[in-house]
């Protein structure tokens, strides 16, 4: 693969062709927040945290999918990025009704964190009805509330890529969106027997282990 140059923060870096703007980055030691992006699954660019500000492009582009192109010059941390990402995370906050919004010792919640590493408060936006969803302990393998779900979708692609049973899905559109089972039915599925993939990829404990005596 040839050698690409670009200009990331002021400092030129080197990179191969078919990099992202992500992975070169953090190759050179440039941290650029990430949320729904892991590196051993298929970038989606879903929640945005990631935007970076390319010169000449008019709108922020995300880092985890854009490949880098000879002579860029790239701003991970420009007034209008930092900007952007703390809207981006105010309104997940605001959708996101798990404890962890009020909870400061919840360290396991890597929306809470982001949100501190931000510097972010309170949401100042309301929703007119927060998404609510009764917790489902039916399964024996995996504890759903998706009232703590950020539609970041890891658990969709670490189930199809990892574990390789396809058991999840986005339905619905725009607020009403929800990863769903078969036609938005509880997990109740024996495939999930000894696997706990999705739980390990969940930023927010939306998805857990049940509870001893969960039938």
């Amino acid at each position: 693969m040839g050698e690409i140059s670009v200009v990331i923060d002021g400092k030129e870096v080197k990179g191969r062709e078919g990099m992202t703007i992500l992975e070169v980055a953090s190759e050179v030691g440039i941290n650029i927040p990430t949320l729904c992006h892991r590196p051993d699954l298929t970038a989606e660019g879903s929640c945005r945290i990631c935007v970076v500000e390319v010169e000449g492009n008019e709108r922020l582009v995300a880092s985890c999918h854009t490949p880098i192109a000879e002579g860029m010059v790239i701003h991970t941390n420009s007034p209008k990025v930092l900007e952007t990402r703390k809207i981006i995370l105010e309104l997940m906050l605001a959708a996101h009704t798990g404890p962890c919004v009020t909870d400061a010792s919840a360290k396991e919640c890597e929306l809470h964190c982001l949100a501190a590493e931000l510097e972010v408060g309170p949401p100042r936006f309301r929703v007119r009805e927060p998404r609510f969803y009764p917790v489902e302990g039916i399964s024996a393998y995996v504890q759903r509330d998706m009232s703590r779900c950020i539609l970041c979708r890891r658990c969709i692609r670490a189930c199809a890529e990892i574990a390789k049973k396809d058991i999840l899905s986005m339905a619905y559109r725009g607020f009403n969106s929800k990863v769903v089972v078969d036609y938005d039915e509880p997990l109740d599925k024996e495939e999930c027997r000894d696997c706990g993939i999705c739980i390990e990829y969940c930023p927010t404990s939306a998805l857990s282990k049940p509870n001893k005596g969960v039938a």
